[in-house]
């Protein structure tokens, strides 16, 4: 299933954030979405799953406007969010977080609930033997692949990540990484938002580097994983300043813009 956006502008209250963002994510394509803090990355995914309003422009899913949708009503379309920091609820087992990521499949047929639970643990092995297990005790890797887990529970057709990476050491990032490719060989369509440059330009698609609340670069990963200003600013470069056609310097945008 295809996600389209176009022209979108989001924010809290009086603050904008985003300012007329286009971003398209085809069928069982891997689009990654690279910044520094405060580019407004975070706001992106909140506008796409409903958690904030859209001010201006589309969302478009499977050719269907679901502009200003709620983020059940966009679950039930097929659109799961896997958040920022994991937020699993960690007094609950392991067992009972993916049985909450399906709840809005809560009346459609057992059988299909329990083939998404076997997909899930397939993905992630580790869980198996941890379904019985609070998931606060739990490894900080771990609870990411359970976050991830929790979210195919609601069998979406996109998934939405924010920041998969954060917080894990390189040997998870790569497991996380690896299980998200996997995802998109099996054609789910996903968009992760990432700061860990590297990790999403293995796997990406297709890269679009936000700069204060705007897309100011995109391409195919190859393509931009080649490109002088995308590997000063975020593959290990280093910084030189702004360049009069090139994107404008990470981390300069305002605080809370993220």
């Amino acid at each position: 299933m295809s996600l389209e956006v176009r022209g979108l502008a989001a924010g809290y209250g009086r603050l904008e954030v985003l300012h007329g963002v286009d971003l398209t994510a085809g069928d069982g394509r891997l689009v990654a979405v690279i910044g520094a803090n405060g580019a407004g990355k975070t706001t992106l995914l909140r506008a796409l799953s409903g958690l904030i309003p859209a001010s201006g422009g589309t969302v478009t899913l499977a050719g269907a406007d679901v502009t200003g949708s709620g983020p059940e009503r966009l679950a039930r379309a097929g659109l799961a969010h896997v958040p920022e920091n994991r937020l699993v609820f960690p007094s609950l087992t392991v067992e009972d977080n993916l049985v909450l990521g399906a709840y809005t499949r809560r009346r459609g047929p057992a059988a299909e609930r329990r083939e998404a639970r076997d997909r899930a643990l397939a993905l992630f092995p580790r869980l198996q033997p941890r379904l019985q297990q609070v998931a606060g005790t739990m490894s900080g890797g771990e609870q990411q692949m359970l976050a991830i887990a929790r979210g195919l529970m609601a069998q979406p057709t996109v998934l939405v990540l924010d920041e998969p990476s954060v917080g894990l050491a390189p040997r998870l990032v790569g497991e996380i990484f690896t299980a998200l490719g996997k995802l998109r060989d099996d054609g789910l369509t996903l968009v992760a938002v990432e700061q860990n440059a590297r990790a999403a330009f293995a796997v990406a698609d297709h890269v679009y580097v936000m700069d204060r609340g705007a897309v100011v670069l995109e391409g195919d990963a190859a393509t931009l994983a080649s490109d002088p200003r995308v590997t000063a600013a975020f593959l290990g470069g280093g910084l030189s300043g702004d360049t009069p056609d090139g994107p404008p310097t990470p981390g300069t945008a305002e605080a809370g813009q993220r």
